[in-house]
């Protein structure tokens, strides 16, 4: 249960993968120009989970974009942490923090790195994506055991490729409409899944800017050969303007279903 459990409260960011398709972007006006979001907005979550008892709040999720020291690229910083209710009645806490470093030109990622908690386990990692060699390479390592070697897996990148946060702030670049379908690649853990995505409808959504129109994204991303092998289903709102900020996600899993929804941004563009 537990992996599929905390993995479930960054499916928001994995939902979005199939913006890794290619963009056009005007030639002359400036990246940063270009972008829907900018240096210093957060965008805060509450995940709640509904199976034996109604709506219990169990998580939080923070996404903050910063400044990168690397040239035409940004930060993006995710926080995943467990709260309350589900420390007493489940007693089970996790955390994952995961920064992400994307180029902005051609909008893709470039390294990520990770730290996980799950109760007593913790684990440090760091994916780099070389785009001319054609390979991701993921190291992750016990901090507990220093002088454990590292497990090591490289994979084959065949294109643009996401990791779970990139592919959010890809998702705000493009040009949805209703019937459109995609196949992205995103990687997590030094793997490559080939996600396909639909836009499937345009609906209204309440939400922490009032009643607006939004398009519901299904992302296929349970299943065998998925990037979680359990059944379920997912379901993704973005918000039908120029900001594209995702504003609810439901999820069907063997845990229950769970509903994240957005509860605070601040710095919007």
């Amino acid at each position: 249960m537990t992996a599929v459990f905390k993995r479930i409260f960054l499916l928001l960011a994995i939902t979005t993968a199939f913006a890794a398709v290619s963009i056009a972007q005007p030639a002359k006006a400036p990246v940063a120009d270009r972008l829907p979001f900018t240096v210093g907005e957060t965008l805060t979550y509450e995940a709640k989970i509904s199976k034996i008892i109604q709506g219990i709040a169990v998580a939080d999720l923070t996404f903050t974009v910063a400044n990168s020291p690397e040239t035409e690229s940004l930060i993006v910083r995710a926080d995943a942490k467990s709260k309350g209710t589900l420390l007493k009645l489940a007693r089970y806490s996790f955390l994952q923090e995961l920064q992400s470093t994307i180029g902005i030109e051609q909008f893709r990622v470039l390294r990520t790195v990770k730290h996980d908690v799950q109760k007593d386990r913790v684990r440090d990692s760091q994916a780099d994506f070389d785009y001319r060699q054609k390979r991701v390479t993921y190291s992750e390592s016990d901090p507990k055991e220093p002088m454990r070697p590292p497990r090591r897996i490289a994979s084959e990148l065949s294109g643009t490729t996401h990791d779970l946060v990139s592919a959010i702030y890809s998702l705000r670049l493009l040009p949805l409409k209703v019937g459109s379908n995609f196949i992205v690649k995103i990687s997590d853990s030094g793997l490559v899944y080939d996600i396909p995505v639909r836009v499937t409808a345009r609906e209204k959504q309440k939400t922490i800017f009032g009643s607006v129109m939004c398009f519901r994204i299904e992302p296929e991303i349970f299943g065998p050969r998925r990037l979680i092998e359990n059944d379920g289903s997912m379901i993704l709102w973005v918000t039908d303007d120029a900001k594209r900020i995702p504003v609810r996600s439901q999820v069907n899993a063997s845990i229950g279903k769970v509903e994240i929804k957005l509860k605070a941004a601040k710095n919007t563009k």
